[in-house]
């Protein structure tokens, strides 16, 4: 099935406090790999002196603790130490923030890591206050040129920084509509193609079919689905340290107005699909639901949410607005592997990262998401897909990963605190979302001014 997204189930199980534990504690567990001696290396940062026996330390999630092993059973003879933290889930930030304390003692760091987010390489590729970037530059030869051109158009985005790669995907997250095949036909309900028709079909379901949904609006990625499809530019990065904010254009307004609609008629209830509530409420009577891939595992064909029975889920393309030559969608999630610049085992961190990302033993036969490395994504499709679970074809998936809008960027802070923390609030509490829009700009703005950031 397809399975339950990079952070998510942190976000359920995880606790903030225990992930946010003692740094001492990880430095200790790290180990204590001073930089040692530093020349200016052949992959455009400087190197530590290499010990090509040396053991890698990779930190991961729980979630990712899969892929150390799968790696472990293929290649015995090179010795890492697992580590296990937060993945920096729900915005905790403890990537940055361990890192920036190994900075200040000059040793500890660990050798790879896993993040959940997508903004890290932000900060990870630069400098923090004139100490060496944490993350090893991928595009000037460590990493082979072959492999980075196989990933997914797009995909390597968040992980690109001036110009240079620093990360590499392990999962995509592209938003497509997800709807129940055997009930929209029973209703006697034509697919949607754009947001206008998905507009209208929420009004009709509202008086014809009470009770039923056909999306929601409770969680903190909401704008990541509505108004990042509706190419919004309320986050868009066009430099290192320079963000547009631009939350008045009728892009914004269109797609918060359509949610205001739906909001108010109950189609698209203010409810986090992670409640009781919601389970209690829905099950059952979600006709259609616009969101990422991992949707499909998260909480369709997952015996703890929605538990939907095969042969009913389909998959339909991400919607147009009117008007427009092609559909664009948004991206909710979807992991990242760093390679440290200072480890003294380049070549085996390497091929630690490499394998996670591109070898079928992890990215085919263990990996609960959609792999961001293009090869792998096609045999993943075919597999899911030999399941017979679904109702329809995958390919609207496949083909939706190079349709994320690239006007929607990756600042080191996250668009989803800003959301949960400014929006949901007010939007729970009857206000209207086109009315809430400059609260949300100037929620923006702020956020991006205390990270450094130039605001046009």
């Amino acid at each position: 099935m397809v399975g339950i997204p990079t952070g998510v189930r942190s976000r359920r199980r995880a606790s903030i406090v225990a992930a946010m534990c003692a740094a001492t504690a990880l430095v200790a567990l790290a180990g204590c790999s001073s930089e040692g001696s530093v020349a200016n290396g052949a992959y455009g940062f400087p190197q530590a002196e290499q010990e090509s026996s040396s053991t890698i330390t990779v930190w991961v999630d729980a979630d990712r603790q899969a892929a150390a092993k799968a790696f472990q059973a293929a290649n015995p003879d090179t010795k890492i130490k697992v580590v296990t933290y937060d993945g920096a889930a729900n915005g905790s930030n403890s990537f940055r923030t361990k890192m920036q304390l190994f900075d200040r003692a000059g040793n500890g760091w660990p050798d790879v890591v896993f993040s959940s987010q997508n903004n890290d390489a932000a900060w990870a590729g630069q400098k923090n206050g004139g100490k060496q970037a944490f993350a090893a530059v991928l595009d000037k030869g460590l990493v082979p040129k072959e492999t980075l051109n196989n990933f997914t158009k797009g995909s390597l985005d968040p992980c690109t920084v001036d110009g240079r790669v620093y990360c590499l995907r392990n999962d995509l997250a592209q938003a497509v509509l997800w709807y129940d095949k055997p009930l929209l036909e029973r209703f006697g309900y034509a697919l949607p193609t754009t947001w206008e028709e998905y507009q209208a079909l929420g009004e009709k379901v509202a008086k014809e079919h009470p009770g039923y949904i056909i999306g929601t609006a409770g969680d903190a990625w909401t704008p990541e689905v509505y108004m990042w499809a509706s190419k919004c530019q309320a986050n868009d990065v066009t430099g290192p340290k320079s963000v547009t904010v631009k939350t008045d254009s009728a892009e914004c307004e269109r797609a918060a107005s359509m949610l205001d609609t739906l909001r108010d008629n109950k189609t698209v209830p203010v409810v986090s699909v992670f409640t009781p509530e919601f389970l209690k409420k829905y099950s059952g009577k979600v006709l259609m639901m616009p969101g990422p891939a991992w949707y499909a595992g998260a909480i369709f064909h997952n015996p703890e949410s929605l538990d939907t029975p095969a042969g009913q889920l389909g998959v339909a393309a991400p919607l147009a607005w009117n008007g427009e030559s092609a559909a664009v969608t948004g991206n909710v999630g979807g992991g990242t592997w760093f390679i440290s610049s200072h480890s003294k085992n380049l070549k085996a961190a390497e091929k630690f990262v490499q394998f996670v990302t591109t070898a079928d033993e992890y990215q085919v036969n263990a990996a609960p998401g959609y792999p961001a490395y293009a090869p792998a994504a096609e045999k993943w499709i075919a597999k899911q897909e030999a399941s017979k679970y679904y109702a329809t074809s995958l390919k609207p998936v496949e083909a939706a990963a190079s349709q994320v809008w690239s006007g929607w960027g990756y600042p080191t802070f996250s668009q989803e605190a800003i959301w949960a923390k400014t929006m949901t609030p007010g939007i729970t509490g009857g206000k209207s979302i086109v009315d809430l829009l400059p609260t949300w700009r100037t929620a923006i703005e702020n956020q991006a001014k205390v990270n450094g950031y130039v605001v046009k």
